[in-house]
């Protein structure tokens, strides 16, 4: 089981399918990322036992009721069309559509990217949308990914059609990258300690050989003479 502030991350139980299909059966969740509508707590049940079983296959829940709004996966080598190799591995997930637009997928993939990197030693992690799913997009563009093509005529067999399809990725040194700028930018503050004291207007942050982000900022100082003031 994963958390974040606001999610519990957890393997799917057979229980999850009343849940899954309130979900899944709206025509405007599925159909867009390549499958069709639940048309039954049955299925929805099948789905639990047959799809959502990977090794990295997680129910998103909120916290206050623990309930399965959406989900979640790192798809391992030998899951996915996008790698061969063992260290690298595909993001893919969906969200219930009255959970749109709170900010809860992008905090979901964060914590799967650090599951990701951090746990299972990740390398690469691949990540796709089909056209015209702009809120995958943005959540995509939103964790970091890096844009790498667009393929035309790719087949989406569950729903009997091909479509456009654009592929991204981030690479463990790009993540480790991005979370140190944010943690500096997180602590830059420019301001007047006195009439001559300044800080912030410089922060750096640096990674650990244990994995821990240590953030500064600079401070800046000079000091009165007779004849007035040395930097």
């Amino acid at each position: 089981m994963l958390t974040t502030d606001r999610l519990i991350l957890r393997r799917w139980e057979e229980s999850d399918a009343e849940s899954l299909f309130e979900y899944a059966r709206d025509p405007e969740v599925g159909p867009i990322a390549g499958w069709p509508p639940h048309q039954s707590i049955d299925e929805s049940r099948e789905i639990i036992r047959t799809v959502l079983n990977g090794a990295e296959a997680y129910a998103i829940c909120l916290k206050e009721d623990n309930r399965a709004i959406g989900a979640i996966e790192l798809k391992l080598n030998g899951h996915t069309d996008l790698t061969e190799r063992d260290d690298e591995c595909e993001l893919g997930y969906w969200l219930g559509k009255p959970f749109w637009g709170q900010g809860i997928m992008p905090e979901a993939v964060e914590e799967m990217l650090r599951r990701a990197f951090e746990d299972l030693g990740m390398q690469k992690v691949w990540i796709g949308y089909y056209e015209g799913n702009t809120k995958s997009k943005r959540v995509q563009e939103k964790a970091g990914f890096r844009y790498q093509w667009k393929s035309e005529n790719v087949d989406v067999p569950l729903m009997h059609e091909t479509r456009t399809g654009h592929v991204s990725s981030m690479t463990l040194d790009q993540w480790q990258w991005d979370r140190l700028y944010a943690a500096a930018k997180a602590v830059q503050n420019p301001r007047t300690i006195s009439g001559y004291v300044t800080g912030g207007e410089v922060a750096a942050a640096i990674l650990s050989g244990s994995g821990n982000i240590y953030t500064g900022v600079c401070i800046d100082t000079t000091r009165r003479t007779d004849t007035g003031v040395v930097d």
